[in-house]
């Protein structure tokens, strides 16, 4: 698991940003934030990939470079992870994109909490391509699983990894046991998550911060 703000940095500023309550009533500025921390996490994540040697032409000569040996396939659940998906994709700009739209739906009981609706999904063939799931609040992490299973049916991608804003232990906790093939890029772990399993002390419901209320 990475951990952006494990050391000071820009990004700290960002999150911090994007959790005020009162600059969080600029829904551009939030949105901003929220591409801004997908930059961040997209160049860390850049640097577990593996590049192939390349020459390039200047005007002046030849100069030796690296491109990226996979292609990359961005998949976001809708609606909350299009900012942050939008900075994944100014970092990885050749990416193919899958979108899926996932959201709570009924409570099944108190021992299940609640059941995860999906009623879209469209994605690339997976085959072979290096996999990231966008979504800036990892909660229960059940949503996340889903949609990863769900995806599977477009092919199996070489390595898959998970992005997200902020996370709580027991989301972290339940990929790490249920998706230990997965890598985990966070801005933040936050204390825990409370009795409608939303994240604290979290940001509030990144959706409505970024589009307006439903």
């Amino acid at each position: 698991m990475f951990l952006l703000t494990q050391k000071p940095s820009i990004a700290d500023h960002y999150l911090a940003e994007l959790r005020d309550v009162n600059i969080q009533k600029d829904r551009m500025r939030f949105r901003r934030n929220m591409e801004r921390m997908g930059e961040l996490l997209a160049y860390e994540l850049s640097k577990t990939l593996t590049f192939r040697p390349a020459k390039v032409e200047t005007p002046l000569g030849t100069a030796p470079s690296r491109s990226l040996l996979q292609p990359i396939v961005l998949a976001t659940i809708l609606r909350a992870g299009v900012p942050m998906h939008q900075g994944f994709l100014n970092i990885f700009d050749s990416a193919d994109n899958a979108f899926i739209g996932a959201y709570r739906g009924h409570h099944i009981n108190e021992e299940e909490e609640f059941e995860v609706e999906m009623d879209y999904i469209t994605s690339p063939d997976l085959t072979g391509k290096i996999l990231i799931l966008i979504d800036p609040m990892l909660a229960t992490g059940r949503s996340m699983e889903k949609v990863y299973h769900a995806l599977l049916r477009f092919g199996i991608p070489s390595q898959t990894h998970i992005a997200s804003v902020i996370a709580s232990p027991e989301g972290v906790e339940f990929l790490q046991n249920r998706m230990p093939q997965c890598r985990l890029w966070l801005g933040a772990v936050d204390q825990k998550l409370n009795e409608q399993y939303y994240i604290v002390p979290g940001l509030g419901d990144a959706g409505d911060l970024a589009y307006g209320e439903k």
